[in-house]
């Protein structure tokens, strides 16, 4: 059985998500019944929702919107990442209130689309600091080049939780390892850093990848990470433009087939439950 850990939920009628006019695939809806019936038929057992860098007045509504969906008779969804903008003076009350929201499990401020140095402006690194002790994660969603800057808020932030989004987003399709290899070696040193095994797909061509295309990428995250610092992730609908989740489900079964049962465990279910305290039997 799988944990979730990266589950996007698009409802164009009830929330705005300017970003998705660029992105023709995406544009339209994406909703939770269609990913419910999929998600249960590949074994998914629960899933966290991950912010879809709504428009900014919309941030409270999307959690609202998913924490309805969460009520639903036998509802998948156990928690929500909510997206955050560090960068603003409001964040110290807007970090009171979520923290204050059992439903809150972390945080994501999308990087890989903003200027490099936004997470290194004195606001954005002094609002990062602020999540020392809150039992709250921090998502981190960067391109390869960035990673070093992810590595400094890391460092920064030292009783903070992060998660290294989607392997690091390595470009698969152009068959590029470099910088990326050696700056995730470097980012898994810290211990309050996991990876996430997750979006791999979206990133190799979505008409020639096989399993031989992610292999590499994806063993060596679970290298430098090891077995206990490692979660698994969806991605939907990202997957689609991929092949998909029931695709990925498979490719993720056959990636991890010599690995032995207790490191399939920890990667699809137990870590991620420890990691966000879920209300899920062992």
């Amino acid at each position: 059985m799988f944990i979730d850990t990266h589950l996007h939920i698009i409802d164009k009628q009830a929330l705005t998500y300017p970003w998705l006019a660029d992105v023709a695939p995406l544009d339209r809806d994406f909703l939770y019944r269609q990913y419910a019936q999929e998600a249960k038929r590949v074994g998914i057992a629960a899933a966290l929702h991950m912010e879809v860098d709504v428009a900014p007045e919309a941030i409270d509504a999307e959690t609202d919107y998913i924490r309805g969906l969460s009520t639903e008779p036998d509802s998948l969804i156990v928690g929500a990442i909510s997206s955050c903008r560090p960068e603003e003076a409001g964040f110290p009350a807007f970090l009171e209130r979520r923290r204050a929201d059992p439903f809150i499990k972390g945080f994501r401020r999308v990087l890989h689309v903003m200027p490099d140095e936004l997470s290194e402006t004195p606001l954005f690194r002094e609002n990062v600091k602020r999540l020392d002790g809150s039992g709250l994660t921090f998502d981190l969603c960067v391109l390869p080049h960035q990673i070093p800057r992810a590595t400094a808020l890391v460092d920064l932030a030292a009783d903070t939780q992060f998660v290294l989004d989607h392997c690091g987003v390595p470009a698969i399709a152009a068959g590029e390892r470099h910088p990326w290899q050696e700056n995730v070696a470097e980012i898994a040193r810290r211990p309050n850093v996991v990876a996430k095994i997750s979006g791999v797909v979206a990133y190799a061509d979505a008409g020639t990848w096989t399993v031989e295309t992610l292999s590499p990428y994806v063993e060596h995250v679970v290298d430098c990470f090891g077995w206990d610092r490692v979660v698994w992730g969806s991605d939907w609908p990202v997957c689609t433009l991929g092949g998909g989740l029931a695709t990925w489900a498979a490719a993720t079964h056959a990636l991890f087939a010599g690995a032995t049962r207790d490191e399939r465990r920890k990667l699809f279910f137990e870590n991620a439950r420890k990691l966000w305290k879920l209300d899920l039997p062992a």
